[in-house]
């Protein structure tokens, strides 16, 4: 049914129309579909990847938008569950005279009270087949999704599934950031592969080092810890080595982390081995990513990848 199930957030993300200026200032926003795994799975259905959701929306409009937006795009939303009184996640997304993005907050509805929040159903049925199970960190800031989570890791062992765990460090989705390192490292543990942006290596284990951080992750076959537009660090099962950044001119870094974990799964499902093939392929999802604003709309083909190498 599934060669690679995302699990997590999707969320509207209300991105600034004026760049450059704090929330107060902001005139106006454009809603763009988003959230870490939502982005990952349609960016795998992009690159050729079949690709299964789980998570939870509200039976609101945003919500309705939301799946009928993953389904326009190819990923199998057998696990997509629908809350009865819980919205659906919005978050406003300011961006800067560069092109990164912070986030600005929720409006009046606080973090806990989003459906995603509720994601309490795992099917079974979509591990006999899977290849890689996708997690992101922010499922584990609330009860009954962290508990999801955790069902879902028991079923990928019982499966026999990879498991990829993308850190998405995001201090304002937690109710109580105070326990997240400790939560988030238990994750860590039993993860095949591990992506960390630079800050979110320093903030778990004060170390930047691939295969270094393996030694702590004795689970881990692969290492990789991204810093923006700088090197891309690796350590993959016996190789190690660093990649620059490409340099392009960037209008909205939504999602490009996430268009680069679809990349280095779709690379792994394919059965590429080399490492320096792997990391350079996702480098150019990632680059890619960042030339159009928001995060799906913008995520590369696998032809437009090719075209971007050839080029570069």
């Amino acid at each position: 049914m599934s060669t690679v199930i995302c699990l997590g957030e999707v969320l509207f993300d209300l991105l600034a129309d004026q760049v450059g200026v704090e929330a107060d200032e902001v005139r106006s926003w454009t809603a763009l579909a988003g959230g870490a795994p939502a982005n990952v799975a349609c960016g795998l259905v992009k690159l050729g990847t079949a690709a299964q959701f789980i998570g939870c929306v509200g039976e609101d409009p945003p919500g309705q938008a939301l799946a009928a937006k993953l389904q326009a795009q190819g990923v199998g939303l057998f696990g997509l569950q629908y809350h009865p009184t819980a919205p659906t996640r919005q978050v406003q997304v300011l961006r800067s005279i560069d092109g990164d993005r912070t986030f600005a907050g929720f409006g009046a509805v606080s973090t806990e009270q989003f459906a995603d929040a509720y994601l309490d159903r795992i099917p079974e049925e979509l591990f006999v087949d899977a290849q890689f199970l996708v997690l992101g960190t922010i499922s584990l800031a609330y009860p009954h999704s962290r508990a999801a989570t955790w069902a879902a890791v028991r079923l990928a062992q019982l499966h026999r599934v990879s498991i990829v765990v993308d850190v998405n460090w995001r201090p304002s989705f937690w109710p109580d950031s105070n326990v997240a390192v400790e939560v988030i490292k238990e994750l860590l543990a039993v993860a095949d592969f591990v992506k960390f942006a630079q800050e979110e290596a320093l903030l778990l284990y004060q170390q930047t080092i691939p295969h270094q951080l393996r030694t702590l992750l004795p689970q881990a076959q692969g290492v990789i810890v991204s810093d923006g537009g700088n090197i891309c660090r690796y350590s993959l099962w016996n190789q190690t080595g660093e990649i620059p950044a490409f340099q392009v001119s960037a209008v909205d870094t939504t999602g490009a982390g996430d268009a680069f974990v679809a990349a280095v799964v779709h690379q792994l499902c394919s059965g590429e081995q080399q490492a320096a093939q792997i990391i350079c392929y996702a480098a150019a999802a990632g680059a890619l990513t960042t030339l159009k604003p928001g995060a799906i709309d913008a995520q590369p083909t696998a032809a437009e990848i090719k075209a971007f190498l050839a080029n570069n």
